[in-house]
């Protein structure tokens, strides 16, 4: 990487996230990649002089879900588009008391409890191990805590999300055991989108908004369909002044990412360079491509 970079940034979200006043220069733009189809296509525009890149994860209108997205081309097509850093946004479970509907984590660890998803763009042919250690850029979570303190919004820095396959939520005893394991949010879309971020090399921060309490809580049951989507719509709100308020403050030209985000491929490629298959390398050529 050079000693200085102009940031672009990826938005991961909703598709009500992407009607932001302010964005610019906007277009629809497919991207294809060597893993198959996007979930749709990139929204790709400027806010506030930054390039800006908008994912719908789950498709325009919600069509995919969560054990069906394509997460490995989501993530390809993204670089493609020059994807530096990606801020993912999601609907959570709230698994703790003190994280109530409407609260907002910026999130710092993960545990993976997905079964049925590709999680890797390396295998046989080329084989890779980054490390996930923290999977989260702090540069990112200082700025997404910057703009909540000033928009006021309720948030919680630092948190761990379990992410479960669904598409069916927790029974009550699933419930009570990751309440166990001290996770603060449960949902279904941040992996393996995080593990294909840090291997692409992009900086990820996640945000996890809380919908509701997921069914540990005694109150669930009186929670009305009506409540739940109440708070979608005021969550989304939200977002949408967080991302306004975040942009400015990451798109400025940097350097290389202090935590070594960008740079996680350095000695993570275990197969000798001889014994490296072309084709596997060619489907690398986007996310490995500074490596290879």
């Amino acid at each position: 990487m050079t000693n200085s970079t102009s940031p672009v940034i990826g938005i991961i979200g909703g598709s009500g996230l992407y009607n932001i006043e302010g964005l610019t220069n906007t277009r629809w733009e497919r991207v294809a990649t060597p893993w198959g189809e996007a979930s749709d296509e990139l929204l790709i525009g400027e806010f506030a002089g930054t390039k800006t890149v908008f994912l719908p994860r789950h498709g325009r209108g919600h069509k995919i879900p969560p054990s069906e997205l394509n997460y490995r081309a989501n993530i390809d097509a993204l670089k493609r588009a020059g994807v530096t850093d990606i801020i993912s946004l999601s609907a959570v479970g709230s698994l703790k008391e003190e994280l109530p509907p409407g609260h907002f984590v910026i999130v710092d660890q993960f545990i993976d409890r997905s079964f049925a998803r590709e999680k890797s763009f390396f295998g046989t042919g080329c084989v890779a191990h980054v490390s996930m250690a923290h999977p989260t850029c702090p540069r990112l979570g200082d700025a997404l805590e910057a703009s909540a303190k000033e928009l006021g919004l309720p948030f919680t820095r630092g948190g761990t999300y379990i992410v479960m396959e669904g598409p069916q939520f927790s029974t009550l005893a699933e419930s009570n055991l990751y309440r166990s394991w001290g996770c603060s949010v449960i949902g279904m879309t941040n992996m393996p989108e995080a593990k294909l971020a840090r291997e692409a090399e992009i900086d990820y921060a996640s945000i996890a908004m809380v919908t509701d309490y997921d069914c540990w809580h005694e109150g669930h049951d009186a929670v009305t369909v009506d409540a739940v989507v109440r708070v979608l719509l005021d969550n989304a709100d939200k977002a949408r002044n967080l991302i306004k308020s975040v942009l400015p403050k990451i798109g400025a030209p940097r350097g290389p990412c202090p935590a070594g985000c960008d740079r996680a491929l350095e000695y993570a490629l275990i197969t000798a360079p001889e014994a490296r298959a072309a084709a596997m390398l060619a489907k690398l050529d986007a996310v490995a491509g500074r490596i290879l």
